[in-house]
């Protein structure tokens, strides 16, 4: 199969154009958005076979992510496989676990020890996590953390945004769509505080809404690990316990049980609900009015960038990260996903 400039350009996440100049050594592209096309192109064999035809032995990787109901991360497996399956010198293997489970995640992880060559990890904070990771990195395997990260752990990089940015964002959001005026109530619903990423978004909501938004008060925190039924069940709950809700701001997974839950009560129209990660059931839910607004970051990027950076170190090659950007998408402006 022969690649053209438009199927390079939809793998690197740019223009036709900015290929083109890519390609043909032309000035007015950044350096790291040259090396993001030449190496799109490499993987997808554009320049075709190497000198001398010489083959390689491809390079082991495993990633560890959360199994469950949650469409974010099923779309970032998809992504790290297909990217993955495009580049004919990896040999990458995806682990889904109970991602709530620390023991069930450090076995996992002890376990790779001899078998791969890199491995990337939405990992919770705890203790026997944190050991797994350095014994898999003394033993001398890179590890990168993904969407969610853990300190004081020698990973090679974070591959992620910025949780406690993404955490005020989603206060400022709320406190801007339910406005001025009396007090009011929301409430805050978590995948699981163990995840450094949902505490730190946490923490950073709490934060806005004390310097900008007083008259906001914070009734509830529940966790709902990730699960749609969890999600559904427990803001059944928060709105028999608090009517007179103003908004939601659901810090993980479980966008569509909230939503069917303010749908069935005809809550739908009158409780501001931000969320995070734009799936299809976070898109149909924007186009029907129940959810206001999306925190969106770029699995597509995210899976991209693990590959890019664990293959570059285990090859002993610099390389220079590129974060997945913040973007809110509201009814108005939805992407193609």
């Amino acid at each position: 199969m022969r690649f053209t400039l438009t199927d390079i350009a939809r793998e690197a996440g740019v223009s036709s154009a900015t290929v083109d100049r890519v390609l043909n050594n032309r000035s007015g592209v950044k350096e790291r958005t040259r090396e993001i096309v030449l190496d799109t192109a490499r993987r997808l064999g554009y320049f075709g076979t190497a000198a001398g035809g010489a083959v390689t032995a491809p390079i082991r990787l495993d990633f560890v992510l959360p199994a469950g109901t949650n469409a974010f991360i099923a779309s970032l497996r998809t992504h790290i496989e297909q990217q993955a399956a495009a580049q004919k010198h990896l040999d990458v293997q995806v682990h889904s676990i109970d991602g709530f489970n620390p023991d069930r995640l450090a076995q996992t992880l002890n376990g790779l020890q001899g078998k791969t060559q890199g491995v990337g990890v939405i990992a919770l904070d705890h203790p026997t996590v944190r050991e797994a990771m350095r014994a898999l990195a003394g033993s001398g395997v890179p590890v990168v953390t993904l969407v969610s990260d853990i300190l004081h752990v020698p990973r090679i990089s974070y591959i992620g945004i910025d949780n406690r940015a993404a955490g005020r964002l989603g206060g400022y959001l709320l406190g801007r769509l339910i406005g001025a005026g009396e007090k009011r109530k929301v409430a805050l619903l978590a995948g699981s505080l163990s995840y450094r990423g949902h505490e730190e978004r946490e923490m950073g909501f709490r934060h806005v809404l004390v310097e900008e938004f007083s008259q906001l008060e914070i009734v509830e925190l529940r966790e709902i690990h990730d699960d749609r039924d969890k999600a559904y069940a427990e803001t059944r709950k928060l709105m028999e316990k608090h009517p007179d809700l103003a908004g939601i701001y659901n810090i993980g997974a479980g966008n569509r049980g909230i939503g069917q839950a303010l749908l069935e009560i005809g809550k739908s129209r009158s409780v501001i609900f931000v969320g995070h990660e734009l799936t299809n059931g976070s898109k149909a839910l924007l186009l029907d009015r129940t959810m206001d607004a999306v925190i969106d970051q770029n699995p597509r990027i995210e899976a991209r960038e693990a590959l890019s950076v664990l293959t570059h170190a285990i090859r002993s090659e610099p390389f220079d990260y590129h974060p997945p950007r913040l973007q809110v998408i509201f009814r108005e402006n939805i992407p193609e996903i």
